[in-house]
Formats: structure tokens, C-alpha cells, sequence
């Protein structure tokens, strides 16, 4: 009798830590997720965590981290290879703001997003420039929080993945028109790597 006591509170007891990793796992999205899906979309299929943190700036583990989050938000398949476009632009376009909400802060000399990147300088004219934070940066402007701190770093070595990121602040910190242009935009950029993927596939 008392072993089978034992044995129960052992079950119980497993039960409860498998509980307590399950609720620990399920912890929501952040930030940087984002930016790794979207850098995700313009990578070949054959692409490793490696490249990703190394492009990214962002540590390997942080990388691993950030895919099972997205697996489990139903923003990018079990076995990572295909993200979910039309969830992840719905998150972007009507959930972003209100999930990782920012504003616009100090004047400050970084690198040009939201209407003042050059993905929206030919729709919109500013007197006031938008910048995320960089020593580097040439343009002054007001701060907007980037999504990770390493974010600028890996916007420029990747023109794509700059004019994604962008457009997403267009979307988190600009006005109506900025945002349905933004949304517009990045709607575009999706079904052309959309259609890209479905050639390189068709010429396998």
C-alpha cells in the first residue's frame, strides 16, 4: 500500500514539473521573433540556425528560443522551414502595436525607419525623421525602439530585411496613411518571395 502511495506521488510529482515547463514554454511571443521570420522569408530553404544567428546578431540559443515560440504560434511550420505568411502578416499588421507597442522618443542621430527609410521615401515627406538609435547613423531624427538591440546591425547587411523591418515600424508607430501604405508594401514583398520560392521550386 505505502509503495503504491509512493509511486503515485512520484507520478504526480512528474506531472507537475512536465505542467510547470509546459506553462514556462508557452510564455508568448517577443520581439525579435519577428525580425527572424521575416529574415526567415528571404532565406533559401537549406538555411541553418547558424546563419540565422550569425545575420541576425542574435546567440544561437536565443535563435533556437525564438523558432519553438513561433512553432507554437502557428507562425512558422513544425520543422521550421515554412513560415506562415498570411498569420504572420495579420499579426504585423493588426496585433504588432498593441502587442510590442513604442513610441517616438528623444532626437538622436541612427539609421532612417518607418516613413523615412527609403522603402517609403518616395510616398511620404517628413519634416520630422524617425531613426532607430545608432552611433553610426548619419540622419537625426526621433528614436523608435528597434525590435532587438542588434536589429540595426543586421538591417544593414541585408537591404531586404531593412525594408521589411521599416515598413513594420510604418505599421507600429505611423499614422493611417503610413500604415496602410506600410501594410501594402510589406503585403507585396510577400507574395514576390512567394512567387520566387514557387519558381526556384518548379525548376528543382
Amino acid at each position: 500500500m505505502e509503495k503504491s502511495i509512493n509511486s503515485q506521488f512520484a507520478i504526480c510529482e512528474i506531472e507537475n514539473k512536465s505542467l510547470s515547463l509546459s506553462m514556462k514554454a508557452h510564455n508568448g511571443m517577443r520581439p525579435q521573433d519577428i525580425a527572424v521570420l521575416l529574415k526567415i522569408l528571404g532565406m533559401p530553404d537549406n538555411w541553418q540556425n547558424k546563419h540565422l544567428a550569425e545575420t541576425l546578431f542574435i546567440s544561437n540559443s536565443e535563435i533556437s528560443e525564438s523558432l519553438n515560440r513561433s512553432i507554437r504560434g502557428k507562425l512558422l511550420s513544425p520543422d521550421k522551414r515554412m513560415v506562415f505568411e498570411k498569420a504572420l502578416y495579420e499579426f504585423i499588421v493588426y496585433g504588432l502595436k498593441h502587442v510590442f507597442p513604442t513610441e517616438p522618443g528623444r532626437l538622436i542621430k541612427g539609421i532612417p525607419t518607418a516613413h523615412s527609410a527609403p522603402v517609403l521615401a518616395d510616398y511620404f515627406v517628413f519634416d520630422n525623421a524617425y531613426v532607430w538609435p545608432d552611433p553610426k547613423g548619419t540622419k537625426t531624427g526621433f528614436a523608435v525602439e528597434p525590435l532587438y538591440p542588434n536589429q540595426p546591425l543586421a538591417a544593414l547587411a541585408d537591404k531586404e530585411l531593412y525594408a521589411k523591418l521599416a515598413l513594420v515600424d510604418a505599421i507600429r508607430v505611423g499614422r493611417v496613411r503610413e500604415r496602410e501604405k506600410a501594410a501594402e508594401l510589406l503585403k507585396i514583398s510577400f507574395e514576390r518571395e512567394n512567387a520566387s520560392e514557387y519558381h526556384q521550386t518548379q525548376s528543382r
